[in-house]
This record gives C-alpha cells, sequence and structure tokens, in this order.
C-alpha cells in the first residue's frame, strides 16, 4: 500500500463512530453484516450511519452489496491486513545493535 492510501484509511478510522462500524463490519466475517444490523447494533441514525459508511468505502475499508433489498457491508481485509503491514514493515530497522 502506498502512504496516500494508509493515510486514508487511518483517518477514515480515526473517528470513533466510523471506527465502531468498522469493528462491527470486521466482526461480522466474510459474509458481511446488513447495514440495518449495524443501525440496531450502534444505534446510529440512518442518515449518519450513511454518511460513515460511505467514508469507510471511499478508503476501501469496506464493500457493499445488495441482496434484493437488504444492503450488506464486508470488511476488505486485505486493506486492513495492507495498513498493519505497512506500519510493521519496517519495525526496529533502524535500531542499532
Amino acid at each position: 500500500m502506498d502512504i496516500e492510501s494508509v493515510a486514508k484509511a487511518l483517518k477514515e478510522l480515526g473517528h470513533t463512530t466510523r471506527l465502531a462500524i468498522y469493528k462491527t463490519v470486521v466482526k461480522a466475517g466474510y459474509q458481511g453484516i446488513a447495514v440495518g444490523q449495524i443501525q440496531e447494533k450502534l444505534g446510529v441514525p440512518n442518515s449518519t450511519l450513511s454518511h460513515h459508511i460511505s467514508s469507510l468505502v471511499s478508503a476501501n475499508l469496506i464493500t457493499q452489496r445488495r441482496e434484493g433489498r437488504t444492503l450488506y457491508c464486508v470488511a476488505e481485509y486485505k486493506s486492513l491486513e495492507g495498513v498493519i503491514s505497512y506500519l510493521q514493515d519496517e519495525c526496529c530497522i533502524d535500531e542499532q545493535p
């Protein structure tokens, strides 16, 4: 991942509501979770939830899929791994013996 992508992901996760949404989506696993279920679990108003989900989608942290009338959010685990790897890749590289 490049530094701009990592910075955007961290920026979006730096908001408490978005972080709570993301954690809920990650916990749901690969099948994802319906937006309505996120709203029920977190008690976030629908318009606010939609705004925060859009921010997470734009940072490539989650994707959405529609099944009939239900919209699901699915974590992009590769992006999460990319952010973590970016932060860990050069761990202790400048450490002096």
